[in-house]
Formats: C-alpha cells, sequence, structure tokens
C-alpha cells in the first residue's frame, strides 16, 4: 500500500501512508485507538474507499470497490465487531457469503462439513454447527468469526483485535492456528492492544500515530516501554496510578447477601464501601458478568437481599437501578450493541441516561445538556468532529469513553464496569484507570470485572475470586498477586506449586 490517504470531514484518519506485508509473517499494526490501523485495514478490504494511494497485491496493482471483490482476491478481514447473524446457525454464518451448492439449492450437508472443518482449524471443535449463534456466549462467537474468515482460505489473514473477546483457552488455540497458517505462507495482518501477544506472535512491528506511519521494525528489537513511547508520543509513564491509603471505617454503599440465580450464581455476599474499588477475577465464564447484570436488575428470577447504604431495595429493572434512590451505573462488556445506539449522535448516546434528570415536564433543558456534555469531554478527553456526528464514527477508545461518560452523567454513587478496557490502547486504559481512582476519592463504590489480572492488581483494593458461580478468595495488600489470582481462579488452596497450577490450567483449557 503507497500514499493511502483517507479523511473524514476534517479528520485525518490516515496521510500518506505506506505499509508492507510479507507471505509467511505476522505483521502486527500498533497504535492508539484513533491512529489509523483500522482505517488502514478497512481500506486494504474492501470496506472504505481511500482518498488517494495505490494498493498492489502479488505485484499487480487492485482497486476494491467492495468487500466482496476483496474477499475474490484472497483478502480475509476479522474485526473487532462481530459480523455474525445472531438468529442463523454456526454453519450458516460460516457459509453465508458462498454457500456450497447443488442444482441451485444450498446444499446443507456440504455446508456443515464446511463449517466442522473450519471450526476444527481454529480449535473450535466444541462448537455445534446446528447451534443458533444466539446461544453462544461472546467468545464462542468470536471462534465463529474466525472460523468464517479461514473458511475462504484466503492468502492475507487480518485480525482487529480478534482476541479481545476470547477466554485464555481460546487465545491459546488461535495462537496454534496463526503460527501454522504462518508455516504455510499466509501473510497474517494482527492488530492488539496487548504487549504480550504481539510478543509471542509477531514478525514484524509497524507503530501508526495520529493517522501516520511512525516506525517498522523487527519484532523483539524494541521494549514495550519503547513501543509504548513510539504510540503515545511521550514519555510513558506506570501505567497505573498510585495507590492511596485507605481507611474505609463508612459502612457499605452496597451490601449483597444469599444472592442466587438459576445455576449460574450460588449464594454471593459481598460489601463495597464508598470510596472502595473491588475487584471480580476468576476464569471467564463463572459468573462474574451475570453478577453484574443481577445487581444492575437484569435477571429475572435472582434471589437474595441487597442493601444500598443500609436500607434494602428491590433490584427489579435497570430503571429501578439506576434511579436516584439506588445511584447504580453498569459500563457493559459489549460497547457496540449493549451500551451505544451507534448510528445516533455522540450527543444522544451521551445524554440518553441521564435523559429525566436534564429534563423537565418531559422537555430536554438543553443548556443543562450542553452544560453536562462538555463536562464529560473535557473529563473524559473525548476526541470527536463535534457532538452532532454518529458516535459510530469514533475510534473504539473514545466510544468507550462515551459509554462511561453516559452514565457517569447520571452521578451514580455505585458504578459496576464489565471489562471495560477490552480492545482499547494503552493510552485510553490509563485515562480509565486514573478516573476510577479519582472517583473512588469522590466516594464512588466500585464493582470492577476484568479478565486482565495486571488490571486486577493494580486498580483494585482487594479482589473477589469467583468459581462454579459463587465467590470461592478474596484477595487483598500483599496477597494480591497473579500467582494467587491463578491459583483461586483454579479453585487451588493457597500456596499451590506452579507445577500443579501448570497441570491445573491444562486440565481446565481441556
Amino acid at each position: 500500500m503507497s500514499g493511502i490517504t483517507k479523511h473524514y470531514g476534517g479528520v485525518r484518519a490516515l496521510e500518506n501512508v505506506h505499509f508492507e506485508a510479507n507471505r509467511g509473517t505476522i505483521h502486527a499494526l500498533l497504535g492508539e485507538n484513533g491512529a489509523g490501523k483500522s482505517t488502514l485495514i478497512k481500506v486494504l478490504s474492501g470496506v472504505v474507499q481511500p482518498d488517494s494511494g495505490t494498493i498492489e497485491l502479488d505485484g499487480q496493482a487492485v482497486e476494491f470497490a467492495n468487500p466482496t471483490e476483496a474477499n475474490d482476491a484472497g483478502i480475509a478481514c476479522i474485526f473487532q465487531e462481530l459480523s455474525l447473524l445472531p438468529d442463523l446457525t454456526v454453519a450458516d454464518n460460516i457459509g453465508i457469503t458462498r454457500p456450497p451448492k447443488r442444482f441451485g439449492l444450498i446444499d446443507y450437508r456440504a455446508q456443515r462439513r464446511l463449517a466442522e472443518e473450519a471450526l476444527a482449524r481454529v480449535g473450535g471443535e466444541g462448537i455445534h454447527p446446528s447451534t443458533t449463534v444466539r446461544e453462544l456466549s461472546l467468545s464462542r462467537r468470536q471462534m465463529v468469526e474466525i472460523a468464517k474468515a479461514l473458511a475462504r482460505n484466503p492468502k492475507i489473514l487480518i485480525l482487529d483485535e480478534a482476541t479481545s473477546a476470547l477466554t485464555a483457552a481460546d487465545v491459546e488455540k488461535v495462537f496454534v492456528m496463526l503460527h501454522k497458517l504462518r508455516e504455510e505462507g499466509m501473510a497474517i495482518i494482527y492488530i492488539s492492544h496487548r504487549m504480550h501477544e504481539i510478543a509471542e506472535l509477531a514478525d514484524v512491528c509497524t507503530v501508526y500515530r495520529n493517522g501516520q506511519k511512525v516506525e517498522t521494525f523487527k519484532a523483539g528489537t524494541k521494549s514495550d516501554n519503547a513501543i509504548v513511547e513510539m504510540m503515545i508520543g511521550r514519555e510513558y509513564e506506570s501505567v497505573f496510578p498510585p495507590k492511596t491509603d485507605k481507611k474505609l471505617e463508612a459502612a457499605p454503599a452496597l451490601k449483597v447477601r444469599g444472592f442466587s440465580w438459576q445455576n449460574e450464581l450460588d449464594g454471593i455476599d459481598l460489601d463495597i464501601r464508598p470510596g472502595e474499588i473491588v475487584g471480580l477475577g476468576g476464569l471467564d465464564g463463572q459468573g462474574q458478568r451475570q453478577l453484574l447484570l443481577g445487581l444492575f436488575g437484569t435477571l429475572i428470577g435472582a434471589t437474595g437481599s441487597v442493601e444500598i447504604d443500609g436500607k434494602p431495595v428491590k433490584l427489579s429493572s435497570p430503571k429501578r437501578a439506576k434511579s436516584d434512590e439506588i445511584g447504580m451505573a453498569l459500563i457493559p462488556e459489549d460497547r457496540k450493541n449493549e451500551g451505544l445506539m451507534l448510528p445516533m449522535t455522540v450527543r444522544e448516546n451521551l445524554s440518553f441516561a441521564s435523559i429525566e434528570q436534564i429534563s423537565r415536564a418531559g422537555v430536554v433543558n438543553l443548556k443543562a445538556e450542553e452544560a453536562a456534555i462538555d463536562e464529560m469531554i473535557d473529563l473524559l478527553k473525548i476526541r470527536s468532529d463535534g457532538i452532532d456526528g454518529p458516535v459510530g464514527a469514533l475510534s473504539g477508545g473514545n466510544q468507550q469513553k462515551v459509554v462511561i461518560g453516559k452514565w457517569l452523567m447520571t452521578r451514580p454513587r455505585i458504578i459496576l464496569l464489565n471489562d471495560p478496557t477490552r480492545g482499547i490502547d494503552v493510552g485510553t486504559k490509563q485515562e480509565i484507570y486514573q478516573l476510577l481512582q479519582r472517583l473512588a476519592s469522590e466516594g464512588a463504590a466500585i464493582l470492577f470485572y476484568s479478565t486482565d489480572y495486571d488490571e486486577l492488581i493494580g486498580c483494585c483494593d482487594r479482589v473477589l475470586v469467583m468459581y462454579g458461580g459463587t465467590i470461592v478468595r478474596t484477595l487483598a495488600g500483599d496477597q494480591l498477586t497473579e500467582t494467587n489470582l491463578v491459583s483461586a481462579a483454579l479453585n487451588l488452596p493457597a500456596g499451590t506449586d506452579e507445577t500443579a497450577l501448570a497441570a491445573r490450567a491444562r486440565e481446565v483449557a481441556t
């Protein structure tokens, strides 16, 4: 790709960018959200048209008017936002662009075989081709998305944060697949904000910043800190703000006893005091998400007692949870489908949750709305070309800031966060960590689920580790270490040696 330039109105997405990818290599694209990485691969995969520049494939000049033309040329792209149709089966989704046919009709047996082969290739043999996508967890859906791309037998495979929603076990399977594809001579372009993934996978790295290429270098020749400084354009400081000594003597802002739901949650007890950041740890799928959803009033039939500031409450709906009496907010896991209305404006998305508070007699107080939105944009450093453009045009990191800002505009006292930094860059993560500490210092009680152990250790005052739908261990102070988190996540006794930990981890992954 040579001289690729793309502007959206007054926003420069790419400016005279050059990029090369070779067969048999994994080429990592690095940079903050909004640096131009996603726009570059959208140009390559035919999703958007560049303002100027050329593309050559195998030495021949090509132009792609749409993704179908790029697919026909051997380019397959796996975006962070899934393209699956939830009401169709796994097999239908995998074969949807080119279903095998017989006598002019879809050959469903052949389509199922195609799906089985593609799923086996990515290590997803446990996913049944006849299962409706809606029934799958987010991690399983991501595996189907990868299998869908591989079913096209591409020459170039592009992965844009394709592991951000995967469990640790599924990530390992994808890594094995990528190493094998590299050996087979495929060119792989890999975007990730997880530096340990880059270290394990990449042969070559290219860093982008503000729509321009900074440097291309061989993987392993620069430290993580040096790479991050290239990405953010300034000296890199510790990603986690220092923890402050907290004397938490106040009564709990949130007190939960015996919280249960179906077979997913079993007798959970927890307390969170004002000013405290409490983490939820454990292997993915142990009830953490259900607990957050249940506390926000979305699970029908949940049992147990909940007290807010010492008063019993019934969390019957999200509307009830976010009421002035309770003052709760939930930052969801899937910002695209659960947190934002993508075609609507930044303004509408930010003010949606607090619309009752900035209205009188059913009419929005525009002056109050403007003031609240300006405050959020300034607080969260949301970068956008005005607030009246669609929120879907923002980078992933800025979209996540809009989700957080939307709920902060309700002035919550209790904040539930479901993996809020998934798929966003180091600089934005750092801003979110600082925000959490600021909110806690102002008296908010925070319950924070993360699949990243470093986040739990770096941000939280204590961590509640879940296993099988219940809390099996609480870690704080010197006990809050990665070894103890892993041990508790695997439901092993404290002090288990690393050999036993590794054996148990392999067993769980299998």
